[in-house]
Formats: structure tokens, C-alpha cells, sequence
């Protein structure tokens, strides 16, 4: 074993070896995390690891989740003065540049929790800080997005410690890119709001330790549709708990530590295969991997299943679904579970493609609906008028698809007594969800995946304004469909 290694494996052990013995001294009292949150610096602020941080087993970790309470956190004061000095550090990209140099070369070991390309983490990382400062007045929304976030991490075996390192790091990086002007108030505001958000991730981590980070699974079948879509079926090696509707994070063994969120395209089968539809949407990454490098007899990694767009054990109204392109796998799975229902609710599908070749699995609208007499399915294809050609704008080409979609669904009836679920591409779900809304569909009875799109910062600055809580759910759960 490398030295680098030792270090790394030494250093959890400490960790864990402190943690066991603050349990057993001082039951329901592990961490001193509160203090920390509420005083900043002067409850023990940015230590470097290794000097008098709990990861050199001198003294308690920060980063604890005893006792965590988002009341007690004043995201809004921080807020106020991360702001004020914020273009000292925006954008983001050269922050996050020193903080990963900084941290890896200080502790090499954690190289090794990243993938090889960067790419997407910087920008991971990016909409985080994003989501945060627009959000801070929102502590119990921070603390559910960042308890999700907490739980995910776990595949990554990420544990508090490297929390210390990242912070010590983020305060070396915050001085380098903000220069003279950096004043040691600011910095202690993003040290309580980073610990804030950790505390959050540590707490999500714990409450799901019954739960396994992710399962081993064998590629049973690989069809491609189309150039740039493949059909995947594989088969955990344990049970794989799940409902119709939810999605779940793929690795592939080509791109390690790369872990992508994709629909499961089926209901729970007694033979325990799961199905995912998967369009390649970059080259070098996660769906080009599984697209056109993946075959049947390989191994991937399977992240627990995560999700609301799933169906109420009592239906209480008739159903809308909306589907566009690969957006169909979580509706094609809602459909099975309808299916298996004694008792059915009125079901009307929206079916969206740029060209009737591209519905690559539902198959004819008249297959859907003949086993199925309480379905309806309208398709919708994206054409130009008086053309043959399929339509698109926008940089993936879904813009004007997603206006028919949309235009389609609204032209069709009243949906505001229905239940509506809304799967596909982001242009797709955001028009889709604008018009129904604006027709006076109450905005809890519309579900729909986590959207794929990058967090941006919003041209209201930060005021929390309407629409916060929904960007939420975009920042850190895309699903690729």
C-alpha cells in the first residue's frame, strides 16, 4: 500500500476512533456543531487539518450532526454580508481552481474521491455556492436539498473529516482570489455557511446508514435505439428497494467516482431487473459510456433510489401524463404500475417527439391504448407547418418541441381537477409546468423529476424571491432525460 494510501486510511481511523469515543464519554452530544454554526470563528472557526482539528484527534470535528437545527443558524445576516463582497469572488471559476489545487495538493489522498475529468464537479460545485447564498435566509430548505445531497455522498465515501480539509481550503482559496479587499467577517460568514450545509449533508448521511450507498448490478441486455440512445437493462446483486416514477444515479467502471442521475423505466419486477433509458448527451462522459461503450455481461454501480414522481397509493382524480423523448422511461413505468391496479382513474398521455421515429419504445399510440381502456395518448410532434422537418431551437434543439408540448397539453382540456406528472427535457418540463400552472393547476399537483439544467445565478440577486425553493431541486438532482 502507498504511502498516500496509509495516510488516507490513517486518517479515517482517527476520525471514526474519535467519533466512537465522543459517543461513549458524552452520549447525544457528539459534535459541537451548534457552537460552531452560530459562532463562526470565534466558536472554533477554519483549523487546518492536522494542527487542532478533530481529523488529528485533538479535538472535536465541526462537522458533526448531533443536535442539528436549522433554526438556530441566521442564514439572512450572513447572507448580507457574503453579498456585499461578493464580486470580490465571482464568478466562481477561479475560487474553485485555488480551492482543489490548494486541496489536493495539501492532502493528495483525496484525489482519489474525485473522477479523473473535473469538469463537471467545478460546475457542481459552482451552483452549489449559488443555491446557498441565494438561499441562506431559507436554512430549512438548505437543510432538506443538502440532507438529499448528505445521503447521495455516501457512494462517494466522503466522510465529515474531508469536510475540514475542504474548509481549510475554501478559506486559502477565498483570501487568493479576493486579494487585499477580503475582510475576516466575510470570511467567517462563508465558513458558518459552509459548515451550515455540511452539518445538513453529515445529518442526511447518518439518518440513511441502514441503507446501502449503492448496489452492484450486471448489465443484462443493451439495445441502441437510435445512434445516441440506448435501452439498459441490468439486475442487482441484492434486492433493490424502489417505486414506479423514481430515478437513480449510474456509474459506469470507464468513469470512476462519475455517477449520473437516469429514470427507472420500469415498475418493480418479480425478477428484480431494472430498466434505464439513457441519450448520449456530451462526448467523454457518463451517457457515452453507457451508450456506446456498455454491453451486456458489464458491471455498474446503482445509487439508492430517489424521487416523488410516483403515484399515491389511493388515486384521488383522473391523471395528465406529459412525456418527451427518454422522458417517457418514468411514465412508461407509471403505466405498469397503473396497470397492475385493480381499480383505475382516467389517464390522458402526452407523447412528445421531434418525429414519429423518435418514439424509439412507446410503440403506436393505438398498442398503449388497446390493453389499456382507461388511456388516452395524444402525440405530439415537433414539425415545422408545411414542412416535413422536425423543428427545434434552443441548444439542444428542445425549445419549440417543448411549445407544442405545452401549447398541446393546454389546447387539450381542463386538467385543473387532474394529477399531472411531467417527464423529459428540461424546456419540455418548465413549459409544460408554466402553462399548466398559469391554466390554474394548483402547483402541488403537478410532479416532476429534478431538472437537469445548471443552477444559475438569477437576475434578482439575492432576494429569495419566487421560484427559489423550486431552484432547489435543480441544483444538485438533474436527471438526464
Amino acid at each position: 500500500m502507498s504511502t498516500v494510501n496509509e495516510d488516507y486510511h490513517a486518517l479515517l481511523a482517527r476520525h471514526e476512533a474519535m467519533r466512537l469515543r465522543r459517543r461513549i464519554l458524552s452520549p447525544g452530544t457528539e459534535s459541537a456543531a451548534p457552537q460552531g454554526l452560530a459562532a463562526g470563528r470565534a466558536g472554533g472557526g477554519p483549523r487546518a487539518i492536522g494542527r487542532s482539528s478533530g481529523a488529528s484527534g485533538t479535538g472535536p470535528s465541526p462537522y458533526g450532526a448531533a443536535d442539528f437545527d436549522p433554526a438556530s443558524y441566521d442564514g439572512a445576516a450572513d447572507q448580507r454580508v457574503i453579498t456585499e463582497y461578493l464580486e470580490l469572488v465571482t464568478p466562481f471559476g477561479e475560487l474553485i481552481t485555488h480551492l482543489y489545487e490548494t486541496m489536493f495538493r495539501r492532502w493528495p489522498y483525496l484525489r482519489s474521491l474525485f473522477p479523473e475529468s473535473m469538469e463537471f464537479q467545478r460546475a457542481h460545485l459552482a451552483r452549489a455556492f449559488w443555491y446557498l447564498i441565494e438561499n441562506l435566509h431559507r436554512p430549512d430548505d438548505i437543510a432538506e436539498v443538502f440532507g438529499r445531497l448528505g445521503r447521495d455522498h455516501r457512494k462517494l465515501g466522503v466522510r465529515p473529516v474531508h469536510f475540514q480539509a475542504f474548509e481549510a481550503a475554501l478559506c486559502e482559496a477565498l483570501r487568493r482570489t479576493a486579494g487585499p479587499r477580503w475582510a475576516d467577517a466575510v470570511e467567517q460568514a462563508w465558513v458558518r455557511m459552509l459548515r451550515f450545509a455540511v452539518a445538513a449533508m453529515v445529518s442526511g448521511a447518518e439518518a440513511a446508514l441502514a441503507e446501502p450507498p449503492y448496489w452492484q448490478a450486471e448489465v443484462t441486455a443493451h439495445e441502441r435505439r437510435r445512434p445516441d440512445l440506448a435501452v439498459l437493462r441490468v439486475r442487482t446483486n441484492e434486492p433493490y428497494p424502489y417505486r414506479a416514477g423514481q430515478f437513480a444515479a449510474l456509474e459506469s467502471p470507464l468513469l470512476p467516482q462519475a455517477w449520473r442521475q437516469y429514470s427507472i423505466a420500469c415498475a418493480p419486477r418479480p425478477d428484480g431487473e431494472l430498466e434505464f433509458h439513457v441519450r448520449q448527451t456530451c462526448a467523454g462522459g457518463v451517457s457515452e459510456a453507457l451508450v456506446a461503450h456498455t454491453r451486456a455481461g458489464d458491471t455498474l454501480r446503482v445509487g439508492p433510489a430517489r424521487g416523488s414522481m410516483t403515484l399515491d397509493d389511493e388515486l384521488a382524480s383522473d391523471l395528465v401524463l406529459v412525456a418527451a423523448d427518454t422522458g417517457w422511461a418514468p411514465v412508461k413505468a407509471l403505466l405498469e404500475d397503473l396497470s397492475a391496479r385493480r381499480r383505475h382513474r382516467n389517464v390522458r398521455l402526452f407523447l412528445g417527439a421531434h418525429s414519429f421515429a423518435d418514439l424509439y419504445d412507446a410503440g403506436p399510440p393505438s398498442e398503449l391504448e388497446r390493453r389499456r381502456p382507461w388511456l388516452r395518448v395524444t402525440p405530439v410532434i415537433g414539425r415545422r407547418p408545411g414542412t416535413g422537418a422536425a423543428f427545434g431551437a434552443g441548444e439542444d434543439g428542445y425549445d419549440a418541441l417543448a411549445e407544442a408540448v405545452a401549447e398541446a397539453v393546454t389546447r387539450h382540456g381542463d386538467w385543473s381537477g387532474h394529477q399531472a406528472y411531467v417527464s423529459g427535457p428540461t424546456a419540455v418540463v418548465e413549459a409544460t409546468v408554466a402553462r399548466l400552472t398559469a391554466a390554474g393547476m394548483p402547483p402541488g399537483s403537478i410532479r416532476h423529476d429534478p431538472l437537469s439544467d445548471i443552477l444559475r445565478p438569477s437576475s434578482r440577486a439575492v432576494t429569495g424571491g419566487p421560484g427559489a425553493a423550486t431552484a432547489a431541486n435543480t441544483a444538485f438532482e438533474g436527471v438526464e432525460s
